[in-house]
């Protein structure tokens, strides 16, 4: 399949257009960094992840799940990175589980911390 014209692909790249640019809805933030431990049931060993947000990134604080059986799950991140800006605190952590409506059964979750710089 031409990943190009994946449905699942075209929806998310429209979804961070959507969303817009990081220096738009918070210009007081110079970086945002998401660390995490992809946890999920069956798999003994976590498997890490960091994702970083920029002033120039897109304001899309939603990560894929990495369940190869959820095709619309993941873990969305955008009430706690907002809630922490309005309350300009540098650090957050938590856990979620996948957003999935019925397609993961892998039970996948995660463990994060959000650490957010100010200028």
């Amino acid at each position: 399949m031409n990943l190009r014209n994946n449905p699942r692909r075209i929806e998310r790249a429209q979804q961070k257009i959507d969303a817009g640019i990081v220096s738009a809805h918070f210009p007081g933030v110079a970086s945002i960094v998401i660390s995490m431990m992809y946890n999920q049931r069956g798999i003994s060993k976590s498997v890490p992840r960091v994702v970083n947000f920029f002033p120039s990134s897109y304001a899309f604080f939603r990560v894929d799940c990495l369940s190869k059986n959820c095709d619309d799950g993941g873990f969305d991140l955008t009430q706690v990175i907002t809630t922490m800006i309005n309350n300009r605190r540098g650090t957050e952590k938590g856990e979620l589980s996948c957003g999935s409506t019925g397609s993961c059964d892998d039970q996948s979750a995660i463990t994060y911390k959000v650490a957010i710089q100010y200028t």
